[in-house]
């Protein structure tokens, strides 16, 4: 039986992959009254009181909302909400696993931005926090930044930011191995959807200066951009300094590092060959990369990463988002903020000890201790 056959199979016994637990326990009369009538009146009046005792009196100090459309569902694309829901019960599990972190998976049955974004507002009060996942874009970024401005809680696109958090994590300790520093490098990233956006605007604060994105019709640049794709638009300002109109393969001449999240094997031996010395290569597209490990390898790639965890160097989201939600549950905060990703990437890259840093070991795996204890305390750091 192959993972997917068995992953079926699972699921089928599973009946789904979260379930609510009581913690109010009601075996007598009493029970009932502190958890119910007539008891429970009194941290209710507390509450209409101050809304912000919520916090200590109800679920919300520790709960998240994991919230889908269903549009763009890991490699599959435009599923719908019903075929998105075992992802989002799947990234509940990760959210309690890895972080200690309630979540509730809600999928909508719209694709309207407007209305998704009323809609999580609406519900919002419950929640601690919001986490978007599998939204298309342009829109997610649209649906954030408008939640972002409305929410007194912290919303939070994981495609995009957890994605870019990792990626700059995994490149901070990969430049110490080749000793480059972030400002002297050439940095192509192939991908100018959600993810590569998050990414390029992470790798400016990090410090790099030299950033080219490309899309499948070459390098994104100011006299060739989609007028109804406000994402790109921004790309074209902030990259791409000299204007340089290429395709992908003429782009990465001369870079020092390529990050892909886009699309398998648009690179071939030479394009590695191409690249300037100790190249550092971060394939991340799935389940198939822009570019075989192996064959990366060979061609001379220096440090390589994947999204895959059968390779060295997994670039992980799950690194990220069950300590960033943790830290910013633990202390209210109402936003996760640029300080709050870049604290987190670095905690993330100062797990390895210099003596133990690798071409085959530059970030840490899901499952070794304290990851999100880790991240969390960074990100407490940086909440004002």
């Amino acid at each position: 039986m192959d993972v997917y056959e068995k992953a079926l199979q699972k699921h089928e016994q599973w009946k789904g992959k979260i379930k609510t637990e009581v913690t109010s326990k009601v075996n007598n009369a009493k029970d009932l009254t502190y958890a119910y009538t007539p008891g429970v009146a009194e941290p209710c009046k507390k509450i209409h009181e101050d809304k912000s005792l919520s916090y200590k009196y109800t679920i919300k100090q520790n709960t998240i909302a994991v919230i889908s459309d269903g549009t763009a569902v890991l490699g599959l694309g435009d599923i719908g909400p019903e075929a998105a829901m075992p992802v989002m019960e799947g990234k509940c599990v990760l959210f309690k696993e890895f972080g200690g972190v309630n979540a509730f998976p809600i999928v909508l049955d719209t694709k309207d931005p407007d209305e998704i974004i009323n809609t999580i507002k609406n519900i919002s009060p419950g929640f601690g926090g919001i986490n978007l996942e599998d939204i298309s874009s342009p829109r997610c970024v649209y649906i954030e930044n408008k939640l972002k401005e409305m929410l007194d809680i912290p919303v939070f696109h994981d495609d995009q930011h957890g994605t870019a958090i990792v990626t700059v994590a995994a490149l901070i300790n990969a430049l110490r191995i080749v000793n480059k520093k972030a400002s002297d490098i050439k940095v192509v990233v192939s991908g100018a959807g959600a993810a590569g956006f998050s990414i390029t605007k992470l790798l400016i604060d990090f410090g790099v200066e030299n950033i080219i994105v490309t899309d499948s019709k070459g390098t994104i640049n100011k006299d060739h951009l989609e007028k109804d794709n406000p994402v790109k638009k921004e790309i074209a300002k902030i990259t791409n300094k000299d204007n340089l109109k290429a395709t992908l393969k003429e782009a990465i001449k001369d870079s020092d590092v390529f990050i892909g999240v886009s699309a398998p094997n648009i690179l071939d031996e030479n394009d590695i060959k191409n690249m300037a010395s100790d190249p550092i290569v971060f394939a991340m597209a799935n389940p198939i990369p822009e570019i075989d490990y192996d064959l990366c390898k060979k061609a001379g790639a220096r440090i390589v990463a994947t999204g895959r965890s059968d390779y060295p160097n997994q670039i992980n989201n799950v690194l990220a988002f069950p300590g960033i939600f943790k830290g910013a549950l633990e202390k209210h905060a109402s936003a996760i903020t640029d300080k709050m990703k870049m604290a987190a990437a670095k905690a993330l890259a100062d797990m390895i000890p210099e003596d133990k840093l690798s071409e085959d070991y530059i970030i840490v795996s899901a499952f070794e201790k304290n990851v999100a204890e880790n991240v969390a305390e960074a990100v407490k750091k940086e909440v004002k």
